[in-house]
């Protein structure tokens, strides 16, 4: 058994390191469902139903959104490589992250991928038919769906291999992490206030959209995403770094309210940018750059300080909504599709099936994560623990889906 990742060297639970990672989850299965809905942005279906003010919400959850996923995984690696060997966690992350990765890919994403296909007229058959010719491993014509170029596709489920990637990284790179210099980086870090907190960390996000953006646009094909990889694995490292710092969490609680405005302005700020500069290279796209970066950089801030001050404390619902995370992100994407694919064609209208598919989406991950908790050999395939634990033991190795 692995000890509890999400404890502070005194023994003192992280409920909110906890709680931010369900929030975290559950801010992006309302984002996907939002995809089915915004206009003009592309996804795999769309609903006949498109809301212009909901894209908002969505461009502001979208510059911190994932990026606090992996500065959260950052964090709960970090209490658990006290406690593991290096070769022990890398064995551990691979199983914990591969085989719902692959399951996902197998079983999870094919239905999103034959609907889309659909959607595209680019299959007419049925989901069988489409089955045959997707495990063939070829690849399909242009546009049939996300990854048909390569004939397969992990759709969301691109944040596993990331993590692993990140996860096995770090493991390797240990003996430097904790060399005396490693050690100096860190605490210099971790000994950041005030504005320096909130700039300095943001230097080298901007020279990376500098030198990577033009050259490796967003992919999450893993081997490409060069520009991706600076941003979420220096949020990563981050999390790794400040993970146990009481310092510099006490500072980001103290701050909170002066991070509030800030965040909005800074906000504010990009979206000025955002509709005056144009995509060539220019000083006003360098600009948007860095206010791009500072932006979602504030409100990762923003969002660990109040966190800390609000959800550290034993909820009662945490354990379980702890445990149950895991398979709600490998479920959510394929529920959702499945289910606004389905509830488009009843012809519901704008005002009821939206709410519906919130709902359905909601209740099908509860329904299937209960059965695949009583299942012995479902639980591994959606990164639960293989054998039936106590909730409060599948809480603590639950916090690491990483």
């Amino acid at each position: 058994m692995i000890p509890a990742p999400d404890r502070t060297a005194d023994g003192g639970r992280r409920h909110d390191i906890d709680a931010l990672r369900v929030l975290a989850f559950a801010v992006l299965i309302l984002y996907h469902v939002g995809m089915f809905y915004v206009p003009d942005w592309g996804w795999h279906v769309k609903s006949g139903h498109a809301f212009e003010w909901l894209k908002w919400p969505m461009i502001l959850v979208n510059q911190w959104r994932m990026s606090l996923l992996f500065l959260i995984s950052g964090v709960a690696v970090h209490f658990l490589l006290r406690r593991v060997t290096a070769a022990g966690f890398a064995w551990s992350r691979t199983k914990r992250l591969l085989v719902p990765l692959l399951f996902g890919m197998a079983v999870v994403v094919p239905p999103q991928a034959w609907l889309q296909a659909q959607a595209n007229g680019a299959f007419d058959g049925g989901y069988l038919s489409f089955l045959a010719a997707y495990f063939t491993f070829q690849p399909w014509p242009a546009g049939a769906f996300d990854g048909s170029h390569v004939g397969v596709t992990w759709n969301h489920l691109w944040y596993l291999p990331y993590l692993l990637a990140y996860s096995l990284l770090l493991a390797a790179l240990l003996p430097l992490l904790r060399s005396r210099v490693g050690m100096a980086v860190a605490g210099w870090f971790r000994g950041l206030r005030g504005w320096r907190l909130w700039l300095l960390p943001v230097a080298p996000l901007v020279l990376a959209s500098w030198t990577l953006a033009g050259r490796f646009p967003t992919t999450h094909d893993l081997l490409h995403d060069w520009h991706m990889h600076a941003q979420y694995g220096a949020m990563f490292l981050y999390g790794y770094w400040i993970a146990a710092d009481t310092g510099l969490w006490a500072e980001l609680r103290k701050r909170r309210w002066w991070l509030l405005g800030v965040a909005l302005c800074t906000f504010a700020v990009f979206q000025w940018l955002r509709f005056t500069t144009v995509p060539e290279p220019s000083v006003e796209r360098a600009l948007y750059d860095v206010a791009q970066r500072l932006n979602a950089w504030t409100w990762l801030l923003l969002v660990l300080g109040w966190g800390h001050h609000l959800l550290n404390r034993p909820f009662r619902w945490l354990p379980w909504a702890t445990a149950s995370v895991y398979p709600w992100y490998v479920l959510h994407q394929t529920v959702t599709v499945v289910a606004g694919v389905w509830l488009a064609s009843l012809s519901l209208g704008p005002w009821l099936e939206p709410p519906l598919l919130v709902a359905a989406t909601a209740l099908g991950c509860v329904l299937i994560t209960a059965v695949i908790a009583r299942v012995g050999w479902l639980r591994p395939l959606f990164g639960m623990t293989a054998r039936p634990r106590p909730a409060r033991s599948d809480a603590v190795e639950a916090l690491a889906l990483r």
